[in-house]
């Protein structure tokens, strides 16, 4: 099982799941880049606990709203990176690949809002 597409098309998938996201999850976008990529690294891998033969549909990078202070001094703008090599192999179509990109892009989001995994496995978007 896999769909794939090319990386012009993965990204207006990415753009099409931004377009159906929820207003408040939307506007946190101001402060959260979305970075299209084509597979994790081994090191992004192991940060999750993860092995190199287990898929990655994403990865939020940056520091969530909920520990956040007004003592932290400067850093790097949050990031979220989608793997398009991982969430093709996870799909057999495209209806398939934009559902999995929106939940992977709600998922990573979730992050920059505090929520660990149950929290989302919870909203179902685990």
């Amino acid at each position: 099982m896999s769909y794939h597409v090319s990386k012009a098309e993965f990204a207006a998938l990415i753009q099409e799941a931004i377009a159906e996201l929820p207003p408040k999850f939307a506007a946190a976008l101001d402060e959260v880049s979305i970075e299209l990529k084509d597979r994790p690294t081994r090191r992004q891998l192991r940060s999750v606990g993860l092995k190199d033969d287990e898929l990655l549909m994403g990865l939020y990078t940056g520091r969530p709203l909920t520990v956040r202070s007004v003592e932290d001094g400067p850093r790097l703008p949050d990031s979220i990176q989608i793997f398009q090599e991982d969430c093709e192999i996870a799909c057999n179509s495209r209806e398939q690949l934009l559902k999995e990109v929106r939940i992977t892009v709600l998922h990573e989001l979730g992050h920059h809002f505090g929520m660990n995994e149950n929290d989302l496995d919870a909203l179902g978007y685990g």
